[in-house]
């Protein structure tokens, strides 16, 4: 296994496949995607997982993180959140957050993440802000 920085184009079929099936292709791509990092975990040369990172001010956010459902379960997504965190704690940030579908809200938490605000939808699926205060950069 390995992780990737990948170029945004490289996402777009994990992210639709996973995330958004039922939506255009072009839902998945996002207006921001120029300016952000992207990752990849890959397998034998085979790309399973994807995620997004966008910092800001010391602010990250991680975004359309999908792991191919085969893959799920495996620890292909822990391994690339820590990587996220790692990454957004190198660029500076002291925070990072995330929109999360309640769903997965489980699995956040293990990371220390907390909700912040209200449950809120995009279409019928449940989300609340996710975050975690990340320990200053030596």
């Amino acid at each position: 296994m390995e992780i990737q920085q990948i170029k945004p184009e490289e996402t777009y079929e994990l992210r639709h496949r996973v995330l958004w099936p039922d939506k255009p292709f072009d839902y998945v791509k996002l207006a921001e995607d120029a300016e952000g990092w992207h990752y990849g975990a890959f397998r034998d040369g085979e790309l399973l997982a994807v995620i997004s990172l966008f910092e800001r001010d010391g602010v990250a956010r991680f975004r359309k993180f999908a792991t191919r459902p085969d893959c799920q379960r495996q620890g292909l997504g822990t391994w690339l959140l820590e990587h996220v965190i790692r990454e957004a704690g190198r660029l500076g940030a002291h925070l990072l957050w995330c929109d999360a579908r309640l769903s997965a809200a489980g699995f956040y938490q293990r990371f220390g993440m907390k909700p912040d605000g209200a449950v809120f939808y995009k279409g019928e699926i449940p989300y609340s802000k996710y975050v975690l205060k990340l320990p200053p950069t030596p």
